[in-house]
């Protein structure tokens, strides 16, 4: 009986101290940091290595064409942080939907916006299929100054002109229509790998509107329909983890942002890359296992690949 007890009791303990399986992750809000404060110089150091071992990505990342951020979230008490040209804003296609997204959520809980089977089956279309007729309806229905008040909001600061921009949705998906550009750059549609990274790890412990939309945010992302790019690399090393994410491609411009929650703690982590490259696909492909070798010297466990 006391073994069993011991068992039980040992289980139980592990589980606390490696995470939880489920998200949001439960921690205590003291522990939830800004981003910028939580960078590894360790987790830096093997990032640019594994990047700048490839002359391709090397060149890329000097003509500021490459941004990736990482986030380590294998132990909820020490997270860590990376990034390469993490504060330079580019064109990133459909990933800003998560923007649209986010300000939808807050509309909805506001009241602003009536959570309609119109509106729940758009934010996942939007979303999953990345369908542009859809972006467009949810735009339509909350408006650019709506979108600018979200992402420029304190409680956020997704968008902060003092650290580079970030993320922005100020064009309706298709042609046609009046337009909202954001101030530095004059982009439609913009990101940075800093600010998608700190929109995930906001996500993840449930800090985006309130614990319960992020429950349905994380929903709405999760089981991606779109099986390119870092999916269809992760999907073959760890085909049970849970995938979260949302991607854009136009023209030479490739961005994907995901979040990984594998069942072993070793593989939980956000990844972000923002690539002005016509090969830009095929190197966020490849990016997934250089990135979990950094992951790797950033732990005593080895992941395994399977």
């Amino acid at each position: 009986m006391k073994t069993k007890l011991f068992i039980v009791l040992f289980l139980g303990l592990n589980l606390f101290i490696n995470g939880q399986n489920g998200l949001p992750i439960q921690v205590d809000d003291s522990k939830i940091m800004p981003l910028t404060t939580l960078k590894s110089s360790y987790l830096q150091e093997n990032l640019e290595n594994q990047l700048n071992a490839n002359p391709s990505w090397k060149k890329l990342i000097a003509q500021n064409k490459m941004s990736v951020g990482i986030v380590d979230l294998s132990n909820p008490d020490q997270v860590r942080y990376a990034s390469v040209n993490g504060e330079y804003m580019m064109y990133a296609a459909s990933l800003p939907k998560i923007a649209v997204l986010l300000t939808a959520m807050d509309a909805i809980d506001r009241g602003e916006l009536k959570e309609t089977t119109e509106v729940k089956n758009d934010m996942r279309l939007m979303i999953g299929k990345s369908n542009n007729a859809a972006a467009t309806r949810m735009i339509n229905r909350v408006g650019y100054e709506k979108i600018e008040s979200v992402m420029t909001d304190p409680k956020y600061m997704f968008y902060d002109e003092d650290c580079g921009g970030g993320l922005w949705c100020g064009k309706r998906y298709g042609g046609g229509g009046d337009t909202n550009r954001e101030p530095l750059k004059n982009l439609s549609h913009a990101a940075t790998v800093d600010q998608v990274c700190r929109y995930y790890y906001l996500l993840a412990h449930g800090k985006l509107v309130n614990n319960n939309r992020s429950k349905q945010m994380l929903d709405i992302m999760g089981t991606p329909d779109l099986h390119h790019k870092f999916v269809n690399a992760i999907e073959k090393i760890a085909p049970q983890a849970q995938l979260f994410r949302k991607s854009g491609s136009w023209r030479t411009y490739h961005s994907d942002s995901i979040l990984v929650w594998g069942n072993d703690p070793n593989r939980r982590y956000i990844l972000v890359a923002l690539i002005d490259d016509a090969n830009g696909e095929q190197i966020i492909r490849s990016l997934v296992h250089p990135i979990e070798n950094a992951l790797k010297k950033n732990t005593t466990t080895k992941l395994v690949y399977n």
